[in-house]
């Protein structure tokens, strides 16, 4: 009962069933076992007997822990039919953080919901005895509780779902400017530390421009997904040959837009189970590339210079070797996987002259791409 009180930061009065069951999750299932019967009485003892639905779904719990049977989701789920802790996951597909990576505002959240639950309780609104018992109406009044209060203002204004995902937001975002400004870094580094720099190409680069001012005037793939890459889709083309192809070749790396919405239909948004189209696909590889595979194939490429072969195959070879990031070892999958992604990029490649039919890289894409790659990444600190 000590440890129970002490875990729960209450006095026994006060101790809910959540309380009660995270503190016997804070234990081995064995151990929680054992204890269960005289925590029992403790309880009953105190004045604060909760309910013998709760005591039988805890003893099922633990054994089905203690014999190896129980999933994440079926203990989760347990703690969730106290009435008071928060669904992990709602049926709008709201997500609340793990506890140990959850910010300020989703832990202040957190416990607002928490506290409003409990209230919830004490009225009777919620029923945590039909809640342990496995009552779908109950469950499902529950769920849209919590719903209903993800979505409400609160007396300061904020919508506490939103301020939650907000949060989460700014995080990634952080965590992306990060990794994005570290790989910035490196490739200038590997940039300056080749032995020749890439020089440009005469003429190549005026010839590139041409054909690619000729392709992005036109309806569809791959058009519409280098003038999206490149942000183009609403404004003019720039006059300037250098800064058309390297807004287009840095585009790929880190695309500006999505697609126009204007030609989609309301079935295809809602059709889940649809293929996406070639431009989809497209658009999604290049945004699942990560910074560290960038830095890795492109810096295998200045280093190797024109000549080499820039496959998609290739690429993924020459990142799983790379020794500029850390890679831990790679599977078949992976491999697969990476080389999959990079199908997107070195098809677009070949429509810049970065590389020829054969997936050779160019003298043109030796010398644009460690610029497009910087531009790319010098865009977020502009």
């Amino acid at each position: 009962m000590d440890f129970v009180c002490a875990h729960a930061g209450r006095p026994v009065g006060a101790v809910t069933r959540r309380d009660v069951a995270r503190s016997l999750l804070a234990v081995p299932s064995g151990v929680a076992l054992v204890a269960l019967p005289d925590l029992r009485r403790a309880m009953m003892a105190a004045g604060n007997p909760l309910s013998r639905p709760f005591w039988e779904s805890a003893k099922a719990t633990l054994s089905s822990i203690e014999s190896g049977v129980a999933t994440v989701g079926d203990v989760q789920r347990w703690v969730e039919s106290t009435g008071t802790e928060p669904i992990l996951m709602t049926p709008s597909y709201f997500v609340w953080p793990e506890e140990d990576e959850r910010g300020p505002v989703a832990v202040e959240m957190f416990g607002r919901l928490v506290a409003y639950l409990e209230e919830r309780v004490e009225s009777g609104e919620i029923d945590p005895d039909a809640l342990a018992e496995g009552d779908r109406a109950a469950r499902g009044a529950y769920e849209e509780l919590q719903e209903r209060w993800l979505g409400t203002p609160l007396a300061d204004g904020r919508v506490p779902g939103f301020a939650v995902s907000d949060e989460l937001d700014e995080e990634s975002f952080a965590i992306w400017d990060e990794e994005e400004a570290f790989a910035l870094s490196e490739l200038r580094r590997i940039v300056a530390g080749l032995p020749a720099q890439p020089e440009l190409p005469a003429g190549e680069l005026d010839a590139a421009a041409a054909r690619l001012r000729a392709l992005l005037a036109l309806p569809g793939y791959p058009a519409n997904v280098l003038r999206a890459c490149a942000g183009l889709e609403d404004g003019p083309m720039p006059d300037d040959d250098g800064e058309l192809w390297l807004a287009v070749a840095a585009g790929i790396a880190g695309p500006i837009s999505d697609l126009s919405e204007s030609g989609d239909l309301l079935e295809e948004f809602v059709d889940l189970d649809g293929e996406l189209t070639l431009e989809d696909a497209t658009l999604a590889n290049l945004c699942a590339i990560q910074h560290a595979d960038w830095l890795a194939g492109v810096a295998a490429l200045a280093r190797l210079g024109p000549g080499v072969l820039a496959s998609p195959e290739r690429m993924a070879r020459l990142i799983a070797e790379s020794e500029d990031i850390d890679v831990d070892e790679q599977d078949t999958d992976d491999l697969n996987a990476t080389e999959s992604l990079f199908g997107s990029v070195v098809s677009l490649w070949g429509y810049l002259g970065i590389v020829d039919k054969d997936e050779v890289l160019t003298p043109l894409g030796w010398w644009g791409l460690p610029k497009a790659l910087e531009r790319a990444w010098s865009r977020a600190a502009e």
